[in-house]
């Protein structure tokens, strides 16, 4: 059974920092290229960062010199860890695992970004 399980969510003023995580079990977790989304009401998943099993990264332009994605294949965890928050980081984080024949997708997890 493959699970993808984020945490670290939560409540951040602006300016603040938040570190989430994606551990995931159930799948051959190094050959896999991981993903962050987010989404918020009525708008669709955007990309907001990948880390490909070679650890080649890619980011939203939106999120570039805040956001950092890495890897730790050992604990089978993939992080995003996001700096220098803003409003507009408002919403739910969700982590992909990706294969060209596989995709599975976490729970998500809230981020509110607030004063």
């Amino acid at each position: 059974q493959v699970q993808l399980v984020e945490s670290g969510g939560g409540l951040v003023q602006p300016g603040g920092s938040l570190r989430l995580s994606c551990a995931a079990s159930g799948i051959i977790f190094r050959l896999y290229t991981m993903y962050w989304y987010r989404q918020v009401p009525e708008k669709q998943r955007e990309l907001v960062a990948a880390i490909t099993s070679g650890g080649s990264t890619n980011y939203a332009d939106s999120v570039k010199g805040r956001f950092t994605i890495s890897r730790d294949n050992a604990k089978n965890t993939v992080y995003l860890q996001m700096n220098s928050l803003k409003p507009d980081d408002t919403a739910v984080y969700y982590c992909n695992a990706h294969t060209p024949n596989l995709s599975f997708w976490g729970q998500g997890t809230q981020v509110t970004v607030s004063s």
